[in-house]
């Protein structure tokens, strides 16, 4: 088991975030306030568009450099973020008091995954060794949803495994660890993940009865984001992949605290692991036309290498629809990583109808 200090995973920078809910001088704790500067009085034509369009742009540009930043605080690490992940908790909660969708349990030889809707989009994830009566919960958001499936399923939580310190992925943290006496809570020391008790390295196992779980250091979405590789041969199933805000189905969460290098490279970690690996993300598209919604997880590894436009960007198809590049064969990851940042771009301006 790795201790707090840990080494330094390849394109990985940065130190710690500061500590939970601090707001005020420190590193991390800035909050910045954003208003035009000053000037005469309104004026017309041209010269008014331009000066509003300058504001705008500067504007932008101040909150996406906020956000990008190693130590970016507004929804992370301060007051301000805390209340608005509260609030989306308790819009969730009165939209979906059932959970946003339907979900099925996966058994596999005494090993029990549970996927747990939470927020509007989100899941948290239960692994139960069946036998042992023991439960480990994947990033337990809302601790209400969690709870109310640890009774359900008549089992003692024992670890709180979190990918990232985002609140949708850590708030139910504190609740959980102090309804649970003897839960622990692993993470990346480098995250600042709320109430961590057990702070993991790359390649650090995590034992809770069969269960074998490998942490994954997989940079960019945070710098000390994690992965978690359940293995499938101490039950003879397959092996399982919670992969947090790293990798979707046919998609892959934003780089908030990297580079598309960066990026890239973590999602060459997944790309790995067996393709029969069943893929449990933190976040999940669903099938809008049922009632209720329906949950389309698990997918497998093997299936997103053939879809999933961000595991593809050694393809020379591709490269050669979105711009210039290496062929398949070529190693040129700088290239690789600016086909990966425009399939960003793109998905970002992709609005849903």
């Amino acid at each position: 088991m790795g201790g707090a200090k840990c080494p330094t995973p390849p394109q990985r920078a940065g130190a710690g975030e500061p500590a939970l809910l601090r707001v005020g001088p420190g590193r991390g704790s800035r909050l910045a306030t954003l208003s035009p500067a000053p000037g005469p009085g309104p004026q017309h034509g041209l010269a008014e568009l331009a000066r509003a369009l300058a504001v705008g742009l500067r504007l932008r540009a101040a909150v996406l450099r906020l956000c990008a930043a190693p130590e970016y605080s507004l929804y992370t690490r301060t007051w301000l973020g805390y209340l608005f992940y509260r609030q989306q908790l308790r819009r969730a909660r009165n939209r979906y008091p059932k959970g946003h969708s339907k979900t099925q349990p996966r058994l596999f030889n005494g090993v029990k995954v549970l996927p747990i809707p939470v927020l509007s989009d989100n899941y948290s994830y239960l692994i139960i060794d069946t036998q042992a009566g023991l439960a480990v919960a994947v990033d337990p958001s809302d601790p209400r949803a969690v709870q109310a499936t640890i009774e359900k399923e008549r089992v003692n939580l024992v670890a709180i495994l979190c990918t990232h310190k985002h609140w949708d992925h850590s708030g139910g943290n504190r609740d959980l660890s102090r309804r649970h006496r003897d839960c622990r809570v692993y993470g990346s020391p480098q995250d600042g993940i709320p109430y961590l008790t057990h702070p993991l390295c790359h390649q650090d196992v995590v034992s809770v009865g069969r269960l074998q779980i490998r942490a994954l250091a997989t940079p960019g979405h945070t710098q000390g984001h994690l992965v978690y590789l359940l293995d499938g041969e101490p039950y003879k199933g397959p092996s399982c992949l919670f992969s947090g805000d790293l990798l979707f189905l046919s998609g892959c969460g934003r780089t908030f605290e990297g580079t598309a290098e960066t990026m890239l490279s973590s999602l060459d970690t997944v790309l790995d692991l067996g393709d029969d690996t069943l893929l449990w993300p933190g976040e999940v598209p669903l099938l809008p036309s049922s009632s209720p919604k329906l949950c389309l997880c698990p997918s497998t590894l093997g299936e997103e290498r053939t879809y999933n436009p961000f595991l593809r960007t050694h393809c020379l198809a591709l490269q050669e629809a979105l711009g210039p590049g290496p062929g398949p064969t070529s190693d040129d990851g700088c290239s690789r990583a600016q086909l990966l940042e425009e399939l960003r771009r793109l998905k970002d301006m992709h609005k849903s109808k």
